[in-house]
């Protein structure tokens, strides 16, 4: 799809108004989805290259080359850069956050060893309320016993939080610390169902500390925190 318009600096510069000027004529290249910075909501938008013209009487006549690439949003036809893109919609937000938190309770459980019973139920609950509704007790085991096979077949100490890193680096930079905690309290209160924290369960949670940019002394005020009763 392709189409042009004029440049909102030179709207009702028509017939009858000025004589001459610049105008930019814009075209579609692409669309998608994403997260206006106008409307504050996901919505469609156009992504639109342009190029500016010295207009005499309607009749372009010298190019004034082109502008940098805007994406226009279809609801409120705003103009924005392309680093709108950067900024998850609101569905991809609550994929990430969901994903986040699976990987936060395998991380835990592969930490603690899988054999407490609260632990993993705990763990699928907390699983259940991220938006894995059908995750299962038998779902996690069998990732845990995968994951425990390709780890002990790589015999890579580091591995466990590279892979930790991939699923949480993408969403923290998006939530505030109040967000970033609180994914933390998750991987908290699974470690903290079957008794204290064992050492294997506390430098876990130091990896998810860490993968979220959480500081140090956050780490453990928040692991304190986990720990008093409510």
């Amino acid at each position: 799809m392709s189409g042009a318009r004029l440049s909102r600096d030179q709207r009702g510069r028509r017939p009858g108004g000025r004589l001459a000027g610049v105008r930019t004529s814009w075209h579609t290249v692409d669309d998608g989805d994403f997260f206006c910075p106008g409307c504050g909501g996901d919505r469609s938008y156009r992504r639109r290259t342009g190029r500016r013209r010295f207009v005499v009487l309607g009749v372009p006549l010298l190019s004034r080359g082109s502008v940098a690439p805007v994406l226009e949003c279809a609801a409120c036809r705003g103009h924005f850069g392309t680093e709108a893109l950067d900024h998850p919609t609101t569905n991809r937000l609550s994929v990430l956050l969901r994903d986040a938190v699976h990987a936060i309770a395998l991380t835990v459980l592969t930490a603690g060893g899988c054999d407490s019973r609260a632990a993993r139920e705990a763990a699928v609950q907390t699983v259940r309320d991220a938006g894995y509704t059908a995750c299962t007790e038998e779902q996690l085991l069998t990732l845990l016993s995968a994951l425990a096979a390709e780890r002990d077949a790589t015999a890579d100490s580091v591995t466990a939080e590279i892979e930790l890193h991939e699923a949480l680096a993408p969403l923290a930079p998006h939530l505030a610390a109040a967000g970033r905690e609180s994914l933390l309290l998750h991987g908290a209160h699974i470690a903290l169902a079957d008794g204290p924290y064992c050492a294997p369960e506390r430098e876990a949670l130091a990896a998810v500390g860490r993968s979220l940019h959480l500081a140090e002394d956050d780490v453990d005020r928040l692991l304190a925190q986990a720990r008093t009763p409510h």
